[in-house]
């Protein structure tokens, strides 16, 4: 008797304790009462407000019925509504007499959408509920081919989705606001620093042919080992991170105003070798005698003070090696929220994997790989430099400039990207053709040399929204760093 009456006292605080979820009832009869007086309420909440956000079912039934009326050009009201209610008994008043009720009840439309806003939020906060419990459902019993890793990446995505969720933006929108957005875009380029509408890459001819590095691009750094790919890349890195320059908005956030927050992925180079390349090309001293200790007294205090320069820049770097794209995606997604997030670069596509079912197919992993930084690139706003290798049969060329056809294992990076960039440099070529001292050939061989010392060309072999072409760039090899060449140093349009 003792342990029934105690199963029973602990039933009695368990009902005590249960708690329904967050939801507000008479914000939702206010709407759609507010909505069947006036139909115009139902526009200030249609881009943002689905039927799924109402708590209450009946109201989740009316708010699609409104909707589906409404769109279709006719009036939502009790009496067109009641006919596709007819049978619901809603405890003793028939679906006609609350519908009459919420019409009668509602007082105007201008609080319309803060009910929707309402609404929507504590939609949202269920929306977490759910998240939560699932997390710890499934910490308790996770599949054994589930490590825990996957489950925080697949819990950061969707918290993540649900943070972009809360922003009631998206759907249509009248042209006059995508033409004041467009004007607004315009006006910051006039206002920053090189006039430009994306981000500088701190190289000025690929500045102009670009307009700078657009947010949402998926832009493709291509070229054979040793042309330079990873040496542009932290070049390009380390000059948006330096012009960084960040305003402090109404909502507190920090907006940035030039240059931006750089995140770095390094699948091929620890980050003390790319850090190596960095302060070379800042401080002019060579990387070989950076490693090798062979620098002078003065040498190792110009290193000291560049380094603590850089140490300050908004430029982080993971090292990780053999990062699937997944988890790639979450990380990127956690520094967008915690520090904020301008550009990424990432070293190089070949060495990300994709998910474990196409694993088997690398022409298809490689597709994933493509279609998921293209969609992360718009998901962050942010433009994503994606270093890639070429196949070998540049060798086989004569001209071994790169093509589009050139891209290794998969047409894919040359369909999902709004970039493709080639690096190439014909020194690195003619060193290994030198013919023997004292011949004609010898003599051409210094001259064609001489021309092509430090020259260093990016080909733009396609570009989405704007022209393609050859850019001249600087190259100096001992410091790693790649430089805009003097104004007259122009290469002819590759047609």
């Amino acid at each position: 008797m003792a342990t029934a009456t105690a199963l029973v006292a602990r039933l009695d605080n368990q009902e005590a304790e249960y708690r329904v979820q967050p939801h507000n009832i008479e914000a939702e009869q206010a709407l759609l009462g507010a909505i069947l007086v006036n139909n115009d309420a139902f526009y200030r909440v249609s881009d943002f407000l689905l039927q799924d956000h109402f708590f209450e079912p009946i109201h989740q039934r009316i708010f699609e019925l409104t909707a589906s009326l409404i769109r279709a050009g006719k009036i939502a009201t009790p009496i067109t509504l009641k006919t596709f209610l007819a049978e619901i008994d809603l405890g003793g008043i028939t679906a006609s007499q609350y519908l009459a009720r919420l019409a009668a009840e509602a007082t105007t439309i201008i609080n319309a959408q803060d009910y929707g806003r309402t609404i929507y939020e504590l939609a949202i906060r269920r929306l977490l509920i759910g998240v939560g419990e699932d997390l710890v459902n499934v910490a308790y019993d996770a599949p054994v081919e589930m490590a825990p890793r996957e489950q925080i990446e697949e819990a950061e995505r969707r918290l993540y989705e649900l943070a972009e969720k809360g922003r009631y933006e998206g759907g249509f929108q009248k042209f006059d606001g995508a033409l004041r957005l467009a004007i607004d875009m315009a006006a910051s380029a006039y206002q920053r620093a090189g006039g430009l509408s994306g981000i500088s890459s701190g190289l000025r001819d690929l500045d102009a042919r670009m307009g700078g590095l657009q947010r949402s691009d998926l832009i493709v750094l291509a070229g054979r080992p040793a042309m330079g790919k990873t040496s542009l890349a932290t070049n390009i890195a380390f000059n948006i991170a330096k012009a960084w320059r960040g305003e402090r908005q109404d909502d507190g956030s920090l907006k940035s105003v030039d240059g931006g927050i750089v995140a770095f992925f390094s699948l091929e180079m620890s980050a003390d070798q790319l850090a190596t390349r960095i302060v070379a090309e800042q401080s002019g001293i060579s990387s070989y005698k950076i490693r090798q200790g062979r620098i002078s007294e003065g040498d190792f205090a110009r290193l000291a003070d560049v380094a603590n320069q850089i140490e300050k820049l908004p430029l982080y770097i993971d090292q990780t090696g053999g990062l699937s794209i997944a988890q790639l995606m979450a990380r990127a997604r956690r520094l967008k929220r915690q520090k904020g997030l301008d550009a990424l670069f990432i070293d190089y596509l070949q060495l990300l994997s994709g998910s474990a079912k196409k694993g088997e197919n690398r022409v298809q992993e490689l597709t994933e790989i493509t279609t998921s930084l293209k969609a992360l690139a718009k998901e962050l706003s942010v433009p994503i430099i994606a270093l890639s290798q070429l196949s070998r049969q540049v060798e086989n060329r004569d001209d071994k400039r790169p093509q589009l056809s050139d891209l290794r294992e998969s047409g894919s990076i040359e369909q999902d990207a709004d970039v493709v960039m080639f690096v190439y440099r014909e020194e690195y070529y003619l060193k290994g053709k030198e013919p023997r001292a004292g011949t004609p050939e010898h003599a051409t061989w210094l001259n064609e040399m001489e021309v092509a010392h430090g020259l260093a060309e990016l080909i733009i072999g396609k570009q989405r929204h704007g022209p393609t072409g050859t850019i001249a760039l600087q190259f100096d090899a001992d410091v790693t760093r790649f430089s805009d060449r003097a104004e007259e140093a122009h290469l002819p349009e590759q047609i």
